[in-house]
This record gives C-alpha cells, structure tokens and sequence, in this order.
C-alpha cells in the first residue's frame, strides 16, 4: 500500500507546531503536511522550521494560494528550502478560497488559466531553465533562479472539479485531494487526472495524495469530528471521516489506498489538544498499513 501521514491544521499556533513536529519525526511518520489558510499560518516559514527541528520527516504544502503568490516567488521559496533540506519538500499550489482571494484582491477571473500558466512555469523555474512568457496571469521576462533545487522536487496541484482535476494532471507532478472525500470519489479523481495526463503525452508516476479527517477513541472523538465535517463540508457522512483505534483507523483507510491514492494524510480534529498523541497513533497506523 501506501503512505500514511498526517496534517498541521493552522487552527492550531504556530506555537504547538515544534513539539508536534518532533512527535510526528519520533513516530516514523513518513510526511507532515502543512497548510497556508488565510489568515493563519505562512506555509514556507512554518516548512522551513519543520525541516530544521526534525531529521528524517518529510514535508508537505498543501496548498499555497497560486493567486497569493507571484510565480516567481513560489519558485524562490521552494528552491531554497530545498537546498537547505534536499529531497525533504513536497511543495504544492491551488487556487485559494475564493473568498479569501477576493479579500486580498487577489481573485481571477479564471482560476483554470492562472493554473494553466502558473505551474509549468513553476516547473521550468526550479529545473533551472530560463523562463520567458506572456500570458493572462503570468509574465516572466528571461527569469533564471540563480540558485535553482540541485533536484527539482515534484510540484503537487490541489484540485476538486473535474476540469480541474484533469488540469492537474496535465501539468502537475501529483493530485492533491482536500477532505470531505470517500474512496469512490478518489477513483473518479485518479482517473480524471490520468485522462489529463495521458492528453498531454505524458507518462510519468502520477501522486494522488488524499486528505482524511481522523480522530482516535470513541463516541466522543467520533461526535466532535462529525460536527467539524459539519462545519467544513455541510455534511457529517460516516464515509467522510475514520475514527477508532489505530487498528480500525488503518482498516478504515485501505479503501482509500484500493481507490488509487498514493498517500493518505490524517487531519485532526479541530480543537485537537494532543497533537503529539495523534500524531504518535499516525505513526502506528502507517506501520500497520505497511504490514498489510
């Protein structure tokens, strides 16, 4: 099977992230994914301070708002912080909330096209090619990064609809899936993102990394993550979340995994308090899914 990781949701302070980063490093977690929400969190500074406290764990992003954050700035951040930590960034971009967007008069008209032009410009950005290109949203004049990645990490591209899905494979390195999913709608994602891929003539590895609301106990744990699914998705569907022991927790997401995602990442509850015991279960349940 897969990977199993988990998630810092910046509903928590940045205070909380070093002592849950170190749990998730101490439990063998294979990643740490961080998120950039409006207003909450940066992600690059969040990522690099992750890096710098842990040895082995890898991070993700998922995601930095493309409309945020102009392209060549995206590509400055990622590629310093992979030479700092070779090999230990997971890099990802969307299109943002819209609202937030709009807040930040960042909103476009046509997340598609922004996306369209922002990743493969990205993409050449951190191979270390020089970039020239005139488009709705992205205009690069012979820009080079002076210090690009010795390796250029994969970009993963969040992505929901299916045109954007099938987008994400067209352009990106991987598929990034938010919660609120079930393993049916991973397959239609898999495979729209591999029609995208196949339509642009390529043939490498695709990611699929999905997001899943998690919590560890009973009744309790499993009351209180149905009323954040409430809040997040307008729906408290048993199929959306995984609770119990670590045990049932990893029968729960083998489905997931059946359904074609490469990396599945247990998000917390959103008052979760023991972030480091989540995060020491996380470790447990990635054991067992590697046994199966």
């Amino acid at each position: 099977m897969g990977r199993v990781g988990a998630i810092f949701t910046p509903y928590s302070p940045p205070e909380a992230l070093r002592d849950a980063a170190r749990a998730a490093d101490e439990a063998g977690l294979p990643e740490l994914w961080l998120w950039e929400d409006c207003f909450r969190e940066s992600a690059f500074a969040t990522a690099s301070a992750v890096l710098a406290w842990t040895t082995r764990l890898r991070v993700g992003i998922g995601v930095a708002p493309m409309p945020l954050r102009n392209v060549a700035l995206t590509a400055m951040e990622i590629a310093t912080v992979e030479r700092l930590f070779p090999g230990r960034l997971i890099p990802g971009v969307g299109h943002g909330v819209v609202p937030w967007m709009e807040q930040v008069g960042a909103r476009v008209a046509s997340p598609l096209t922004l996306m369209h032009e922002y990743v493969p410009a990205l993409r050449s950005l951190l191979a270390g090619d020089e970039v020239s290109t005139t488009g709705r949203y992205v205009s690069l004049d012979r820009v080079r990064l002076d210090w690009p990645p010795a390796t250029a990490p994969a970009v993963m591209v969040a992505g929901e609809g299916p045109k954007t899905v099938r987008l994400t494979g067209e352009v990106g390195d991987g598929t990034v899936l938010p919660g609120g999913s079930n393993p049916d709608r991973v397959a239609r994602t898999r495979e729209l993102a591999l029609e995208g891929r196949a339509a642009a003539g390529r043939d490498e590895a695709h990611e699929l990394v999905v997001f899943v609301s998690a919590a560890f106990g009973g009744d309790a744990a499993r009351a209180q993550l149905a009323g954040d699914l409430v809040r997040w998705t307008g729906s408290a569907d048993p199929a959306l979340m995984v609770v119990g022991e670590t045990a049932d927790v990893a029968a729960a997401i083998a489905p997931f995994f059946t359904a074609g995602a490469t990396c599945v990442l247990l998000q917390p509850r959103e008052g979760e308090t023991d972030l480091a015991s989540f995060m020491a279960n996380v470790g447990v349940v990635n054991r067992l899914v590697g046994q199966g």
